[in-house]
């Protein structure tokens, strides 16, 4: 075991210089070099509660010096780090940007409207080096519906500050209503709500969510038509009815004078998904160009110029040096006095399995597969109607419960029905703990979770990063994150985490994959993995080739489906590499409990800190 030890500390080093190197690249891509000036900011509200925000001052701003200001707002389940596209690309071209946390999310109070990003207008108004004149806002999603909801407040002020508006997949507001949660009404007129603002709007062609229009039927059609509806067009005339008007298109900027001011609107079209807006290219260089259209860019830098895409890669750097750290952490651990009782004497090998053990494992790991799959819509729509804190995870904490259970009663049947008939010895497989050993494994996979997250707390007070790869991202939270974790959400996420250890450990490592062990690790893992990416093909590969998708509102009862499907991509990372990270950790310990704790506890604090909470 000594080779294990040097080996483990090889790893845990090169995991310490991979979050150390992470941090440091992304402080010196979202701070331009050192050019741009980033602040975490705690700030009360007109509205009487406390918003989080991140501010980026470009080099050279001051009273005298003012620049534009832009506030950009993350869509439902993000925070204000979602926002790192915009926040890199726009201060680096000159902009003051502040990234705000929306009431409810991230490390705003919990307060349940979408006016936070109205309240950042009026935060930036109030800086001195700021230009008035010039702010704009921009919104992903739930973002894009509060850039709405500020323009109608604005229009309410004595004095209108929003210059500028970009919406990221998110509809306008076609006709003329102040509750902006309805963009559209069968009743209601068309109506220009933003005045002679510059308005521009992204919208994905295979959205999701937004941009729905209806044909002469009256079927409900997705997004890839939406160019083609009354409300698009709408919106190109500035708010007339676009019957007997000429068609027009996507990707063109037009102009019109409005209220003796010429203002713009644009539709742009990248044929794309709707949480990739967030992450894309594209998406970034539209907004890029309309703003500066729109409000001038004191720095003015190609549009495709883009730097955040080395942000990103680092935060995945550091996301993967985290999962380093965590197993090797632990492996150190077992080689403490106060730990070693939980080492295995020797580093665990797989069990070999017959014809019989194999069907046992495939028939097993098919209808756990299909079990997860058929039981995924109506458990998680079902959490998500709950009267809990966070809806969400609750859902997704449900489904994975459930899932968790079906998996021990599994493992009953497959011992009792072939194991224990072929020897299988519970005890040297681990699932027999002693009650000393039992404490210890608590106490461990606390300290592991515990020093994991002092990593991500470090990296964030030093560099201002956190590690994070599209829509998964391990950050810091406020202490309260904690006590909300701890229940109902812990225990649930608890049972599948700690009985999929078991499964893929103790019953599962075998001979499936031939004699290469990391074959097997694989194969577990895909498996595991499996129910969350097969509805995602599905989902999506039905909506790219027919356009439309095989789980939507109109054909489920209650809920989101679209959503909760979308949810699955970052589940099926986060089942695939857990399921391999724990292989690592019970080769050690022989002990399946170890990283199924490990696992569940990170795998809650990351859901309860990147949802909403109302």
């Amino acid at each position: 075991m000594e080779k294990v030890k040097k080996r483990a500390q090889v790893w845990l080093c090169i995991a310490v210089v991979m979050m150390l190197l992470s941090g440091a690249v992304v402080h010196f891509v979202q701070t331009d070099g050192g050019k741009v000036a980033v602040s975490e900011l705690y700030f009360e509200t007109d509205e009487g509660y406390t918003m989080c925000a991140n501010l980026y001052v470009p080099e050279g701003t001051s009273a005298e010096n003012k620049a534009p200001a832009i506030v950009a707002s993350h869509g439902a389940y993000n925070n204000k780090e979602m926002q790192d596209v915009n926040f890199v690309e726009l201060s680096r071209r000159g902009y003051v940007v502040l990234a705000i946390d929306q009431p409810g999310h991230g490390n705003t109070d919990f307060v349940s409207n979408t006016n936070g990003v109205y309240q950042g207008v009026l935060a930036v108004s109030r800086l001195p080096y700021v230009d008035v004149s010039r702010i704009g806002v921009t919104g992903h999603s739930m973002g894009g519906m509060s850039c709405n909801n500020a323009v109608v407040q604005d229009n309410a002020a004595d004095t209108q500050l929003i210059a500028a508006v970009v919406l990221n997949s998110a509809d306008a507001t076609y006709v003329n209503t102040t509750d902006t949660s309805l963009s559209d009404d069968a009743s209601g007129e068309f109506a220009n709500i933003y005045g002679s603002r510059d308005v521009a709007i992204i919208s994905c062609v295979y959205d999701e969510f937004f941009h729905k229009s209806t044909d002469e039927a009256g079927n409900t059609l997705s997004s890839p038509y939406f160019m083609e509806s009354a409300n698009a067009q709408s919106f190109l005339h500035f708010g007339i009815d676009p019957a007997g008007q000429e068609t027009r298109a996507a990707d063109t900027i037009y102009t019109q004078e409005v209220d003796g001011e010429e203002c713009m609107r644009a539709i742009y079209r990248p044929a794309i998904i709707h949480p990739w807006s967030h992450f894309s290219a594209r998406s970034a260089s539209f907004t890029i160009e309309f703003f500066e259209e729109a409000l001038g860019a004191p720095n003015p830098i190609d549009s495709h110029s883009q730097v955040w895409q080395w942000k990103e890669a680092f935060n995945f750097i550091g996301l993967i040096g985290l999962a380093v750290f965590i197993v090797n952490f632990a492996i150190l651990m077992l080689f403490t006095p106060a730990f070693s009782s939980l080492r295995a004497d020797e580093e665990a090998k797989p069990a070999p399995l017959d014809k019989e053990g194999a069907a046992w494992y495939w028939i097993s790991m098919i209808i756990a597969s299909v079990f997860a799959m058929v039981t995924y819509l109506p458990i998680v729509t079902a959490g998500n109607a709950a009267d809990v804190t966070a809806p969400s995870p609750y859902g997704v904490g449900l489904w994975a419960a459930a899932c968790g259970i079906f998996a021990i009663l599994s493992m009953a049947v497959s011992y009792y029905a072939y194991g224990k008939r072929k020897g299988m010895n519970l005890a040297e497989r681990g699932i027999k703990l002693s009650l000393h050993n039992g404490w210890k494994t608590v106490l461990l996979a606390i300290l592991v979770v515990y020093v994991a997250y002092g990593c991500v707390f470090f990296v964030n007070y030093f560099f201002g990063s956190d590690f994070r790869i599209w829509t998964l991202g391990v950050k810091t939270f406020r202490a309260d994150k904690v006590w909300v974790s701890a229940f109902p959400y812990l225990p649930l996420f608890l049972v599948f985490y700690v009985a999929s250890s078991v499964s893929v450990n103790a019953f599962n490592y075998n001979t499936i994959g031939g004699k290469r062990e990391w074959v097997n690790n694989l194969i577990n893992s895909l498996m595991t993995a499996s129910p969350a990416l097969i509805m995602v093909v599905i989902q999506y590969g039905t909506y790219f080739t027919a356009k439309h998708m095989m789980w939507m509102q109109s054909s489920f009862s209650g809920g989101n489906p679209p959503m909760y499907v979308l949810w699955l991509i970052q589940t099926s990372f986060i089942l695939f590499f857990a399921t391999f990270m724990s292989r690592f950790i019970y080769k050690v310990s022989k002990n399946p409990y170890l990283p199924g704790l490990i696992n569940g506890m990170m795998v809650t604090l990351i859901n309860l800190t990147n949802t909403r909470f109302f």
